[in-house]
């Protein structure tokens, strides 16, 4: 990686470079976030953080439509998808402003003896945030505006190709009035990424993004003793077991599946119908892919963009073919133009196959037939990941039984696309190790203090 530059996917069309920060500009950045950790945050109120943590949230909403176009230049999404996306960072946003006194409160324990004790939650230092493409303001909003809420500071590096977005959410807290080293942007190599995990000055590091990048971060902060959060991939499945609305079924599962150009984590990519429900849901579930349209991100015609990069197409393709090569059944899509890629339906997948254990970062879906409640649960919960998850059933027993079977750390039943800032987002197994948005993601990066008074 020599640089961080904007590359439009629909395109192919290189628009501008950015070039790797120096090594004085690793040294000034650190300082900076350590400076503010140690000065303006520890001194500051929660109110005054909270107050300007809101007119971080005011700005996105003021600069939605500039905002919303950087990112369909950098990744390629489509503009309705960029829009929501905005909003949905500034959501997450104000939604730390308002609980700003319940994410920094004491918790009192009742004590077997006298005196009072209670667990005070103070911040740790200067935070390293690693953030990945697919959601650029979104990824973003749901680790730095806890975490200064609660008096970390932040020093982010965005993707390679998302530089513009990553200067635009930094001006926004200058311009909300938070005093310099609060909010760092670095355009930094991993290699930089690698010394700043190592420095003391930081506290702890977040990485949202593949499986590979998380354990080669958590390995190194391990070796410096560093609290890490793992937001990684998924593979999530999709699970019909009864519905008496099939055609509402089919819509949710195809928003889901290709909402973001089906670049999305906690996307479902995995569909286990049972086999009363499996040819029509197939046919049905077919014809609504293949009807998503796709084209130039900015016409609003565009159900679906480019994927975020040429290479990203290349990698589903081959992804796709290998499936094809070993067995399964292309029913529809399957083809690549440039960095565009047809919406792809998938089945007769089996376990000797790559695909099985692979997360299609893409629009492609793989559908499976099954005969039970229990055979759904065991092939859902047959995959490294355990991000999200998705049930359909019109048995309130039945949904309860097969969220506590499933070996994911979010479960949705009836409902797709149900993410609100009040709700903690995290996974379990090779999908994570931490919790984002709602009251637990501001309990990441805090000392939980115990105060014991006799």
């Amino acid at each position: 990686m020599s640089g961080y530059a904007v590359v439009n996917p629909a395109t192919g069309e290189r628009l501008a470079d950015y070039p790797t920060m120096s090594e004085a500009d690793v040294e000034t950045a650190l300082a900076a976030a350590d400076g503010a950790y140690r000065g303006w945050l520890r001194s500051s109120t929660v109110e005054e953080r909270a107050a300007l943590v809101r007119r971080v949230a005011e700005l996105h909403r003021e600069r939605r439509e500039e905002l919303a176009a950087i990112i369909v230049r950098e990744m390629g999404k489509p503009l309705s998808h960029a829009l929501g996306e905005v909003d949905f960072a500034a959501d997450i946003t104000e939604y730390y402003a308002d609980n700003a006194e319940k994410v920094t409160g004491d918790t009192p324990i009742d004590i077997l003896g006298e005196g009072t004790a209670v667990i005070r939650r103070s911040p740790l230092g200067a935070l390293l945030g690693i953030m990945p493409w697919n959601f650029p303001y979104y990824q973003v909003a749901r680790f730095a505006a806890p975490n200064i809420v609660v008096g970390n500071a932040i020093v982010l590096k965005h993707a390679p190709q998302c530089p513009e977005s990553a200067a635009a959410i930094e001006q926004m807290y200058r311009d909300a009035g938070f005093p310099e080293g609060v909010y760092v942007n670095v355009y930094a190599s991993n290699e930089q990424a690698a010394t700043m995990i190592a420095d003391p000055r930081i506290a702890g590091v977040s990485v949202t993004g593949s499986e590979r990048a998380g354990s080669a971060v958590a390995s190194l902060a391990g070796q410096h003793l560093k609290k890490v959060a793992l937001e990684l991939g998924g593979s999530d499945p999709f699970i019909v077991l009864s519905t008496d609305d099939l055609d509402a079924v089919v819509e949710g599962a195809v928003e889901a599946r290709m909402d973001n150009s089906g670049q999305s984590c906690n996307a479902p990519k995995r569909f286990i119908i049972i086999d009363s429900l499996y040819d029509e849901f197939l046919e049905k579930f077919t014809a609504a892919m293949v009807a998503c349209t796709a084209g130039d991100p900015f016409a609003e015609e565009s159900v679906i963009g480019p994927l975020s990069s040429l290479a990203a197409a290349e990698r589903l393709d081959a992804q796709v073919s290998k499936a094809v090569e070993q067995g399964a059944t292309l029913v529809a899509g399957g083809t690549r133009d440039g960095a565009f890629f047809e919406p792809t339906v998938l089945t007769g997948v089996t376990k000797d196959m790559d695909v099985y254990r692979e997360e299609l970062f893409g629009p492609a879906a793989a559908v499976y037939k099954v005969a039970s409640e229990e055979e759904a649960v065991a092939l859902a919960n047959d995959t490294a990941f355990g991000l999200g998850s998705y049930v359909y059933t019109t048995d309130p027993e039945q949904a309860e039984r097969i969220a506590d079977a499933i070996e994911a750390g979010m479960v949705y039943v009836n409902c797709v696309l149900a993410d609100s800032p009040e709700l903690p987002f995290g996974g379990v197994k090779r999908s994570g190790t931490s919790r984002e948005m709602g009251l637990l993601a501001a309990d990441e990066f805090v000392n939980k203090k115990l105060i014991r008074i006799a």
